[in-house]
C-alpha cells in the first residue's frame, strides 16, 4: 500500500507510536509488517481496527501497557510479563502481535507453563486465526450450536473434576469422601486380632470368604468398589482427552485401587473354597492391602494434598538434588564407618558395621537426625565421624528443602486462589 505520508502512526489503546514507512516493512512484529503488504484500505482494516488516511494513523484496540512491554522487546530483545497482569492475557497479546512463548525470558516461560498447566488453557496462533475466521455469520451459528450440545458435557466434567464448581459437585465430593472413609475403616478393622481370629476360624470351617457378598463386610466393600468404579467410568466418558485422562497420576491411582478387588474376586472364583485358596492367600492379602491407595483419592477434595502433589511435580529437580545430597555422603560415611569400626583388625570389632551396606543404614538415620539407637559407634574415631555425619546431614538436607518450601508456599497460594474463585462462582450460582 502506498502510504500518504512518510510517517506511520500506530495508535494502540490510545498510546501513539510514530515510525518511518520503511521501518514498517521489516518490523519485527508480523501484524505491523503486514500493513506494508496491504493493497487497499479494506485489507488494512483486516489487520487493524481503524485507519485515518489523513493522518496516516492505524488504530489497534489492544492493551496499551502490554504493547509497551512488547516494544521494549523490539528495542532491547528481552520480553517479560507486565506486572499485575494475567500471564494468559499477556500471552494472548503476544500472539496477536505475532510473538510466541519462546520469545519470553526463561523465568517468564516457566510462569506461563505453570499457569497454562493449572488452568488447562492453551492458546496458539492457529486458535487466534480461527477466532478471526469465525466472524462469519454461518460459522458463528455453527459454533453456538456446538457449544450448546457440549454444554452438558462441560457441566458433567466440572461436577466430577472440580468439587467446588457447583452445589451438585460438592454433594458428589462429600459422598465420595464418605465412601473413601468407610472403605479405609473396613480395611483397618480387618487387620484387628479379633477380626483375624474370626476370619481364620471361618476359613477352617470353609464358610468364610473375605470378599463374599454374603458377609456384611463383603457387601460394604462391594458397594464402595461399585461407587468408585462408576465414578471412574463417568469421568472417563466426559473427559476431553481420553489418553490424557489415563496418564494422569490420580486416575492411575484410582485404577490401582479398584483393580485388586476384581482380581481377588476372580482368583477366589477360580480357586474355590478349598486347599487351593490357601496357596492364593498371600496374593489375595497383598491385593487387598493395595486398596490403601483409596486414601489418595482424598487429594481430589482437599487443598493440602493437592498442594503436596503440585509441589512434588514442580520440584522434581530439587527432589533429585535432595536424593543426590543423601546418596553421596552416605557412600563416603558408610565406607569410613565400616573401616573405623570393623575393618582395622580391632580387638573387639563392632559387628553392626560388618559391611558397608549395613553401615549405610546408620548413615541415613544419623544424617536425618532420627537416631534409633540400634547401631552406634564405639571407637573414638567412629564417634567423631558420627558427629560429622550428623552435622553434614543437617546442612546438606536444609539446602534443597528451602527451595521446596518456597515452591510449596507458591503452590498453596495458587490453589487457594483458584478455590476462592470457584467458591465465589458457587455463591453466585446459589443466589441465582
Amino acid at each position: 500500500m502506498k502510504f500518504g505520508k512518510s510517517i506511520c502512526i500506530l495508535n494502540v489503546g490510545g498510546t501513539k507510536y510514530a515510525f518511518p514507512k520503511d521501518v514498517i516493512k521489516d518490523f519485527p512484529l508480523s501484524r505491523v509488517s503486514r500493513l506494508h503488504k496491504c493493497a487497499s484500505e479494506k485489507e488494512v482494516l483486516e489487520v487493524c481496527d481503524d485507519y485515518d488516511r489523513e493522518r496516516n494513523e492505524f488504530f489497534f484496540d489492544r492493551h496499551s501497557e502490554a504493547f509497551c512491554f512488547i516494544m521494549l522487546y523490539v528495542k532491547y530483545g528481552k520480553l517479560r510479563f507486565v506486572p499485575q497482569m494475567c500471564e494468559l492475557s499477556f500471552y494472548n497479546e503476544m500472539i496477536y502481535w505475532g510473538l510466541e512463548s519462546s520469545h519470553l525470558e526463561f523465568c517468564c516461560q516457566r510462569r506461563l507453563d505453570n499457569k497454562m498447566s493449572d488452568s488447562y488453557i492453551h492458546f496458539s496462533e492457529e486458535e487466534v486465526k480461527l477466532e478471526e475466521e469465525l466472524k462469519g455469520e454461518n460459522l458463528m451459528t455453527r459454533v453456538v450450536t456446538e457449544r450448546e450440545e457440549s454444554k452438558w458435557l462441560e457441566r458433567m466434567r466440572s461436577t466430577f473434576e472440580e468439587p467446588t464448581s457447583s452445589v451438585a459437585a460438592q454433594i458428589l465430593a462429600s459422598v465420595s469422601v464418605i465412601f473413601v472413609l468407610v472403605s479405609m475403616v473396613m480395611l483397618c478393622v480387618s487387620t484387628l486380632p479379633d477380626w483375624k481370629t474370626a476370619e481364620n476360624n471361618s476359613v477352617e470351617e470353609h464358610q468364610y470368604n473375605p470378599d463374599s457378598l454374603e458377609h456384611p463386610s463383603g457387601i460394604i466393600e462391594a458397594v464402595c468398589i461399585g461407587w468408585f468404579t462408576a465414578e471412574c467410568i463417568v469421568r472417563f466418558i466426559v473427559s476431553r482427552d481420553k489418553c490424557e485422562f489415563v496418564k494422569r497420576p490420580l486416575n492411575i491411582i484410582d485404577l490401582l485401587a479398584i483393580t485388586p478387588y476384581y482380581i481377588s474376586i476372580s482368583m477366589t472364583m477360580l480357586t474355590g473354597e478349598n486347599s487351593q485358596l490357601q496357596r492364593a492367600g498371600v496374593t489375595l492379602r497383598v491385593l487387598r492391602m493395595m486398596r490403601i491407595f483409596w486414601v489418595i483419592k482424598l487429594a481430589r477434595h482437599f487443598l493440602g494434598l493437592q498442594t503436596l502433589g503440585l509441589t512434588l511435580s514442580r520440584c522434581y529437580r530439587e527432589m533429585v538434588m535432595l536424593l543426590l545430597f543423601i546418596c553421596v555422603p552416605m557412600a563416603i560415611f558408610s565406607a569410613l564407618a565400616q573401616l573405623l569400626e570393623h575393618g582395622l583388625d580391632l580387638e573387639s570389632p563392632n559387628e553392626d558395621y560388618a559391611s558397608i551396606p549395613a553401615a549405610c543404614w546408620w548413615v541415613i538415620i544419623s544424617m536425618t537426625t532420627v537416631g534409633y539407637g540400634d547401631m552406634y559407634p564405639i571407637t573414638v574415631p567412629g564417634r567423631v565421624l558420627g558427629g560429622l555425619c550428623v552435622v553434614s546431614g543437617i546442612v546438606l538436607l536444609a539446602l534443597p528443602i528451602t527451595f521446596i518450601y518456597h515452591s510449596f508456599v507458591q503452590c498453596y497460594h495458587e490453589l487457594k486462589f483458584r478455590s476462592a474463585r470457584c467458591t465465589r462462582s458457587l455463591s453466585a450460582e446459589f443466589l441465582d
